[in-house]
């Protein structure tokens, strides 16, 4: 008898593992610095997806570690291994400035949150339409969603930052007109503390985006992900962690329409 005991727990044990991580492995997540998403806070890294990361891959039996990285180098940390996944605010629905879709790239998961790129100028630029861009110094974090866009008004210099807060510096201290950031960090920094004289020219915003996970093409991840998604957007976690980090009306919980 107590061998068959032994043998069903030890079947348990590996089914649990197949279906997660097996033996504790560890999860390489690659981020930039980025309030809402992930941003360091007295000491230690928060923020939404740093804690739906840290709550998926708990649900793996995974341990996650956090990597910052230089965003436009996103890929090569990828398909170099040293990550293992690209989680930080990642637009799925968007194609690179070298005109290759993002999907073509990379295979993502689930779409979790809506997202725009936005126009952010000093309060009184007279901005309001393109044509008040025509002339005007342009920044955007080099390698993102901002870039492109960016790039797609007319009569403007680019200039290309490492991070989505350096465009912000750029525009308050006057060495940029203008900067294209995604909407979740302009609204966590535009008109408060340091950046009280910036604003959002919403006339100026993109179409929807969406967030997902990219991982490499044929990752077993996607999927496994997946599930963990669908379970803690079951659970409430997903829309508290909204309700936390003041994106609750972006959060997408609800992924019948992606399967």
């Amino acid at each position: 008898m107590k061998k068959i005991i032994a043998l069903v727990l030890l079947t348990i044990l590996a089914v649990t593992c197949f279906a997660g991580c097996k033996g504790q492995e560890t999860i390489v997540v690659g981020y930039t610095i980025y309030a809402p998403m992930n941003y360091m806070e007295n000491g230690e890294l928060i923020g939404f997806d740093t804690e739906l990361a840290k709550a998926v891959f708990e649900g793996m039996n995974c341990k996650v570690v956090f990597k910052e990285i230089d965003w436009k180098a996103k890929y090569t940390e990828l398909d170099s291994g040293n990550i293992d996944c690209i989680w930080n605010g990642f637009t799925a629905n968007a194609a690179d400035d070298d005109g290759v879709q993002r999907s073509e790239k990379v295979d993502f998961s689930y779409n979790y949150m809506e997202n725009l790129q936005v126009v952010v100028a000093k309060k009184g630029a007279d901005i309001a339409t393109k044509e008040d861009l025509n002339g005007k110094i342009a920044d955007a974090e080099l390698g993102s969603a901002g870039e492109s866009y960016a790039k797609g008004f007319e009569g403007t210099t680019f200039k290309g930052a490492v991070k989505q807060t350096d465009c912000l510096l750029s525009v308050k201290t006057d060495n940029a007109d203008f900067a294209v950031v995604d909407a979740q960090l302009a609204k966590s920094y535009c008109g408060k503390g340091d950046y009280a004289d910036l604003e959002i020219i919403e006339a100026l915003s993109s179409d929807v985006e969406y967030y997902a996970i990219g991982f490499k093409k044929g990752s077993e991840l996607t999927s496994k992900v997946n599930e963990q998604l669908e379970k803690l957007a079951s659970d409430g976690t997903i829309a508290k962690l909204g309700e936390k980090y003041n994106v609750a009306t972006s959060v997408i919980t609800d992924y019948s329409s992606q399967k």
